[in-house]
C-alpha cells in the first residue's frame, strides 16, 4: 500500500526552530521569576504549552494567571525575537515540491498558534505551498503531544484511514502522538533528538534533503521501512 496522505510537524522538522523555543522557554520563566535553564527545557521541545509549564510550577496552567502570562510571554519573544533568525531545514521546500508532485495530501499537525504558525511557515520558505486552511494547531486540541488530539483532528479533516496516513516529524512526541492515533512517523535527527530516542518511528533521515535523496527506496515510495 501506497500512502495517500502526509502530517507534517514544522517546528524542528521544517524549520531549525526548537532550540529557540527552548531560549523563548527559559527568558519566558525567567522574567516572572522562574528559573529553569535551557538545558531542561530542551528536551521538551515538541510539546505545548499545556504540558511544559506544569513541568516546572505544577500548581499553573497555561490556561489562566501567571501561567498563561508565561505562554504568552513565550509566544512574543518567539514572534518578535527569535522569528527573524530562524532558517528552513535543508531541502524542506524541496521536499514538500516533490510530495505534492507525486500527489500526496499533506496536511500540518502543530503545536503552534495560528500566529506562529504563519512566521514558521515564512521561515520554513514554504509558506506558499501550505495552506494554513489545511492545518490543525493548537487551537484543534485539548491537549498538546504526546497526546493524539492534534495528529487525530489532522486525521479528521485527511478523511483517510491511519494506516494510509504516514507523518513527518522530529521528536518522540511527535511519535508517541501519532503511534497513539494508529500513525506511523518518519523521523529527522535534524530538531536534535538522536537515534535512541527517535527508535520508534518507521525510519529516521538527517532532514528533509536526506529523505528527498532517498525517497524512492522511503516509505513515502513503498512499505519498505529504512533506517539511514
Amino acid at each position: 500500500m501506497v500512502y495517500q496522505g502526509v502530517i507534517l510537524d514544522v517546528d524542528g522538522t521544517l524549520v531549525l526552530s526548537n532550540d529557540a523555543h527552548a531560549q523563548a522557554w527559559e527568558e519566558a520563566f525567567a522574567f516572572f521569576g522562574y528559573q529553569v535553564k535551557f538545558e531542561q527545557v530542551r528536551p521538551l521541545i515538541g510539546m505545548g504549552g499545556d504540558q511544559i509549564i506544569p513541568k516546572f510550577a505544577p500548581e499553573l496552567s497555561d490556561r489562566q494567571g501567571q501561567g498563561k502570562k508565561i505562554a504568552d510571554r513565550r509566544k512574543e519573544l518567539i514572534l518578535t525575537k527569535f522569528a527573524t533568525n530562524l532558517a528552513p531545514a535543508t531541502g524542506a521546500r524541496e521536499l514538500i515540491l516533490k510530495m505534492l508532485s507525486v500527489g500526496l495530501r499533506l496536511i500540518i499537525a502543530s503545536s503552534a498558534t495560528s500566529q506562529e504558525l504563519s512566521v514558521l511557515l515564512k521561515a520554513a520558505q514554504i509558506e506558499d505551498l501550505l495552506s494554513q486552511d489545511e492545518a490543525t494547531t493548537s487551537d484543534d486540541a485539548e491537549v498538546s503531544k504526546p497526546d493524539p488530539g492534534i495528529v487525530e483532528a489532522a486525521l479528521s479533516k485527511l478523511n483517510i484511514q491511519p494506516s494510509q496516513v504516514v507523518m513527518l516529524g522530529d521528536t518522540p512526541f511527535d511519535i508517541q502522538s501519532a503511534n497513539k492515533a494508529s500513525v506511523g512517523v518518519i523521523a529527522f535527527r535534524c530538531g536534535g533528538f538522536d537515534d535512541s530516542q527517535l527508535k520508534d518511528a518507521i525510519a529516521i533521515y538527517n532532514d528533509p534533503a536526506d529523505l528527498l535523496t532517498h525517497y524512492d527506496s522511503s516509505p513515502l515510495a513503498s512499505e519498505a521501512t529504512t533506517r539511514i
